[in-house]
């Protein structure tokens, strides 16, 4: 250590490296409460000081330069009586002791005399356990809720707070060592309680007066001061007191599934993982195919199927397993279960039960699930990373089709991290201006002249190339840039569609997430007042996604631009579930047909079909037909014969860049467009 001399003697020197080892902070003083020696986390918690350390300065002098540097907060104002209570609590040591530094530590201090007259002193940094110990006071003591802490082997009642001494009429120091039965005297707790805390039971309660209350109950296991407990609270259910119960019980529970709640498995999750010894897994669950119930049988019997599911959950799930509804249709448990086999076996049985047909009224219903397991101290797993690890696992067991499950392994880490890479580079390419857009025509069917020509966002990024769009939109439309990347987009078409033909229109999709915002209306007509283009050259195309939601906002927004002069397209229609209720909701000016059908249109019948009834539906609703995906003339040809308007693809033309329009690459091969 570099305070120690030189000529200083090789025992002590070997102290020294010995006491450097340890993870408190040790000091040595002579009878004088001079320095002799002290550690390497002695010097990490004084920081503040460490530079007065020397070898035969007194330790009185070092804490008083100590608070003129502001660093114990406890001196202030008082400083001469503070440093003098300090001195005398060195000279005549008894019990440890607490002392708060400026920075928010706090650190107990244990001294005592040494056979030569010293002084030895131990600090130990109890910060962390203070701020439990706080957090958990915080929650028990003012807590309105009368609360017990009952030993689990014994039935002893180990704590109480105010609200349980004001309501029961005891005194803590008459209750605290006495048996619960004494106050539950017919039900036992052991034998009433879920551990996972999303069942309450009802009992009858004796007060210090010999009063029988009744009361609704709710416990869940917690260590105490060493010791395994019960957490009990207790709520007088009369009347006047049943609205304040069920306040607290919501506060901690789902109020449709009664499962803890995302802030109760915030509690609990903290809890698991300051554990000396963590040992636990967290199962993610993300039920597959749900949306589709809402979108059939409509939310109210989205709900009732989520309340059935929680029920299978508690079925299937153990007394030391704990359920949570973090939102919508994400499930969580908290379970002891590390062994992987044993795991496995759970998370089978888990989809399994939520796979079987629900009976809900009239309606049959079958969804499945997704699970992503991840387990500590294996995996690594921390309060912040959780989540997001099972669920990268959870991801995974998506990817393969659902109804599966799967374990969290590194690689899925690493993948998340190039991820997150990729939306930084994306902020980059946003930020320097290098989305780019390319343009891919669409073709009057009889005529062959170009119409319009479809905006497409493109990223070519400085590695990897050109990123495929239906990489980056989706990432842009998960981390919420899709709005800057739909605004760069809207603005650059608009202004290069000014300089073509009058003739020839522009199309641009929308996602739905741009709607969300807000200022999708607003781009619109910034984007056209800037490059002079006229509202009505501009195609607006959505798909059906967007119109799921139905909501006010969608709704409104399309018919604000619609009352710009905006054509609004239907596109890849047929491949939703209600595309032709759509149809209804909203007066489209062009319907697309999927590329899907288009594909298919001279091998199957069935596709020639549906592609011939969206042709007769859009002329008898009067909007446009657009096909999509034409690759070849035979398709083009049917189509035409059919009736289709417009037609789009690589057999017209590939998606290229403003340059290649305007210098006459495709005038080329589709001569009918001519400038204005």
């Amino acid at each position: 250590m570099s305070r120690r001399k030189v000529d200083r003697p090789d025992p002590l020197a070997t102290i020294g490296e010995a006491l450097d080892a340890l993870p408190q902070g040790i000091v040595v003083l002579d009878a004088e409460g001079r320095y002799l020696l002290w550690n390497k986390r002695y010097a990490e918690i004084y920081q503040g000081s460490a530079d007065l350390f020397a070898i035969g300065r007194r330790l009185e002098d070092t804490l008083r330069i100590g608070i003129a540097r502001g660093q114990y907060p406890e001196a202030a104002g008082r400083e001469e009586e503070w440093l003098a209570r300090r001195m005398d609590r060195m000279r005549n040591p008894g019990a440890a002791f607490e002392q708060r530094l400026t920075d928010g530590r706090c650190i107990l201090i244990d001294e005592r005399r040494t056979s030569d007259g010293g002084f030895i002193g131990i600090r130990v940094d109890i910060t962390e356990m203070k701020e439990r110990e706080e957090s958990f006071r915080l929650l028990f003591d003012d807590n309105p809720v009368p609360m017990f802490v009952v030993e689990r082997d014994t039935g002893l009642v180990l704590a109480v707070n105010s609200a349980a001494t004001d309501t029961y009429g005891f005194s803590p120091e008459t209750i605290v060592g006495r048996s619960f039965d004494d106050v539950q005297p017919t039900e036992h707790i052991a034998g009433k309680q879920s551990v996972s805390g999303s069942e309450e039971w009802e009992a009858r309660h004796v007060t210090a007066s010999g009063e029988v209350i009744e009361v609704t109950a709710y416990a869940r296991r917690l260590p105490y001061q060493g010791k395994q407990a019960w957490l009990v609270a207790a709520i007088d259910v009369t009347e006047r007191n049943r609205a304040v119960a069920r306040a607290a019980f919501l506060a901690h529970h789902d109020s449709l599934t009664g499962l803890a709640n995302r802030a109760y498995f915030d509690v609990r999750l903290h809890e698991l993982t300051a554990a000396a010894d963590p040992s636990f897994s967290l199962v993610s669950i993300d039920l597959d195919r749900f949306k589709s119930v809402n979108d059939t049988f409509g939310h109210p019997y989205g709900d009732l199927l989520l309340v059935e599911v929680a029920r299978r959950l508690r079925a299937v799930c153990g007394d030391t397993d704990f359920i949570a509804r973090l939102g919508g249709d994400e499930f969580v448990i908290l379970t002891p279960l590390v062994d992987p086999k044993r795991l496995a076996d759970f998370a089978r049985t888990i989809n399994q039960a939520l796979a079987r047909t629900y009976q809900i009224d009239d309606h049959r219903m079958v969804i499945g699930s997704s699970i992503g397991v991840v387990t500590a101290p294996g995996d690594g797993i921390t309060v912040d990373n959780a989540i997001a690890r099972a669920d990268l696992a959870l991801y995974r067991a998506k990817a393969k089709g659902g109804d599966t499950y799967e374990f969290f392994e590194a690689e899925m880490n690493a993948a998340f991290l190039a991820r997150r890479r990729m939306e930084m580079d994306l902020a980059g390419a946003i930020e320097d201006d290098r989305i780019t857009v390319h343009y891919q025509p669409l073709v009057d069917l009889d005529s062959g002249a170009v119409v319009a020509f479809e905006a497409l966002a493109r990223w070519e990024h400085p590695t990897h190339g050109f990123v495929p769009p239906s990489d980056f939109i989706a990432l842009a439309e998960e981390t919420g840039q899709i709005d800057t990347i739909g605004r760069i987009v809207m603005e650059k078409a608009c202004a290069d569609a000014a300089r073509w033909p009058n003739d020839v229109r522009v199309a641009i999709n929308l996602s739905p997430v741009q709607f969300r915002s807000g200022s999708l209306f607003a781009n619109v007509k910034r984007a056209l007042e800037l490059s002079g283009l006229h509202a009505t050259r501009l195609e607006l195309e959505i798909t059906e996604a967007l119109l799921l939601e139905r909501t006010e906002m969608v709704v409104s927004t399309l018919h604000a631009l619609r009352g710009l002069g905006a054509r609004i397209s239907m596109d890849d229609f047929g491949t939703g579930y209600s595309s032709l209720s759509y149809l209804r909701s909203f007066p489209f000016d062009k319907i697309k047909i999927d590329r899907s059908f288009v594909r298919d249109l001279a091998s199957s019948s069935d596709a020639a079909a549906i592609v011939r009834t969206i042709v007769d539906l859009g002329a008898s609703l009067g909007m446009k037909v657009t096909a999509e995906g034409i690759e070849d003339g035979a398709a083009a040809d049917l189509l035409r014969a059919q009736g289709c308007a417009e037609g789009q693809g690589y057999y017209f033309g590939r998606p290229q860049p403003v340059s290649a329009i305007e210098a006459g690459m495709l005038a080329a091969t589709l001569p009918a467009l001519k400038r204005a």
